[in-house]
């Protein structure tokens, strides 16, 4: 069966992690059958950790905030985990689903896939420290807290 999105549901977990004011910095999004719907959301990422766990495969929105006292800007970043459990099917598929999940998510400046939680794009701000990411100057990016 083709993989569907509750685009809807996922549009509004999106939107909160977008809004500024709601506190919320991760969304995560995951499969129900053959539906991708949302999973939670948080201000706390070590939340959205505990939910990559070895046998799912998962889709993350999170809002980075890089820059000085004087000039903070938020960056966002989409996470593929897939577990180490999962099988060969599933983790071929998701590469096709992911392009489901960008109809949602139009606004990210990196795209990560991860497997392991001591993969480097995993923790935060090794991610973004070796990876290029426009405007961020030379201030550590946070990941919500930690």
């Amino acid at each position: 069966m083709a993989t569907r999105v509750d685009k809807e549901a996922c549009r509004e977990a999106y939107n909160l992690v977008r809004d500024d004011n709601s506190g919320i910095c991760w969304a995560s999004f995951k499969y129900d059958g053959s539906m991708i719907v949302p999973g939670g959301h948080g201000s706390d990422y070590s939340e959205f950790k505990q939910q990559c766990t070895d046998d799912v495969r998962l889709f993350g929105f999170v809002r980075i905030t890089t820059g000085d006292a004087m000039s903070k800007r938020a960056k966002f970043t989409l996470i593929t985990w897939i577990g180490e459990n999962v099988s060969g099917l599933q983790r071929a598929k998701i590469s096709t689903d992911k392009t489901l999940v960008k109809e949602v998510i139009q606004v990210c400046s990196l795209t990560h896939a991860c497997t392991h939680k001591h993969t480097p794009s995993f923790v935060p701000d090794q991610s973004l420290i070796s990876s290029p990411l426009p405007s961020t100057g030379l201030i550590p990016p946070s990941y919500c807290n930690q």
